[in-house]
């Protein structure tokens, strides 16, 4: 009998204020449906690190002819400084695999990328450095050999094409920051209409409240129907923002970038399925609770 008078009163109370449940019900949606999207960017971010920095090399560019830097005054490489630095590159625990490219190969890998580019014809094979290509273990850790190789003699530079990568990727966690700031916006607005609307539902029933109270009611009995009503909400909320985000994921990154964009994998209905429970459960739970500590205010039992 409880349990029917409980569900009776929360079909009354969501008719009484349907057009701010509806309201709360899609601004639950919209911020959750950022959320997920938050979380689905930072999780194809890291995986695209994982990719691009699993095959970025370290470039120690050695001295030719022609170059004037410092580590370079003795003249072009010769072979005992070449070898010695393979040597000592062969003895680093964080050195995964060395290539060695002459210029010869330098000149062909140029001409190769930059087949349309004028400069392909006024380019020789003695303009271009002799390199030792180093793939490490942890991409991350670029300094160490930045700092064992940078200034020694015969070699004229070090780079890491890491630093390449790194606008793209600030680009896409600024990206990812600007979604999380309109989720946390939309998340607002919807603790707002949850507060509002249990405001309201708790002052058009403060009759039947008070009749309540009277027959000895306890405090949560009478709160559930409220507090029903928001994660009810809440729970709507939480399914929508799930099948708006699984749309958006099968239209824009399957059928959308997935077949259009292949320079590295995206990321599959996986994580997809891990966070759509993830963002039901916080709708429900975040309506259940703004509703509670409102009541606590608004609703004298």
């Amino acid at each position: 009998m409880r349990a029917q008078f409980v569900l009776s009163e929360i079909g009354v109370g969501l008719r009484r204020n349907l057009t701010m449940t509806i309201a709360v019900i899609v601004s639950v949606a919209l911020s959750l449906t950022l959320a997920g999207a938050g979380l689905l960017l930072r999780t194809q971010v890291n995986q695209m690190k994982d990719f691009w920095y699993g095959k970025v090399e370290v470039s120690i560019f050695l001295c030719g002819k022609s170059d004037k830097v410092p580590s370079c005054a003795g003249g072009e490489v010769n072979n005992e400084q070449r070898e010695g630095l393979k040597a000592e590159l062969s003895r680093m625990p964080l050195v995964k695999k060395v290539y060695y490219e002459s210029k010869q190969e330098a000149f062909k890998h140029f001409n190769d990328t930059n087949k349309d580019s004028p400069l392909s014809g006024n380019i020789t094979a003695d303009q271009l450095p002799e390199s030792y290509r180093v793939k490490l273990k942890d991409a991350t850790k670029y300094q160490v050999v930045a700092s064992a190789f940078a200034g020694r003699p015969g070699v004229q530079s070090v780079q890491d094409q890491r630093k390449i990568l790194e606008p793209f990727f600030k680009l896409l966690k600024n990206a990812q920051y600007a979604a999380y700031g309109v989720m946390g916006f939309m998340l607002l607005v919807a603790i707002l209409l949850i507060v509002n609307t249990a405001r309201v539902s708790a002052f058009s029933r403060r009759r039947e409240t008070g009749i309540m109270r009277l027959v000895g009611a306890s405090n949560l009995y009478i709160q559930l129907p409220f507090i029903m009503e928001s994660a009810i909400a809440g729970l709507l909320g939480g399914v929508l923002a799930s099948g708006l985000l699984s749309t958006g994921f099968f239209f824009g990154v399957k059928k959308g970038l997935g077949q259009q964009f292949n320079a590295f994998e995206l990321i599959g209905w996986g994580p997809v399925l891990t966070t759509l429970p993830l963002l039901v459960a916080f709708g429900v739970l975040m309506s259940a609770i703004a509703s509670f500590f409102t009541l606590l205010k608004y609703l004298k039992v």
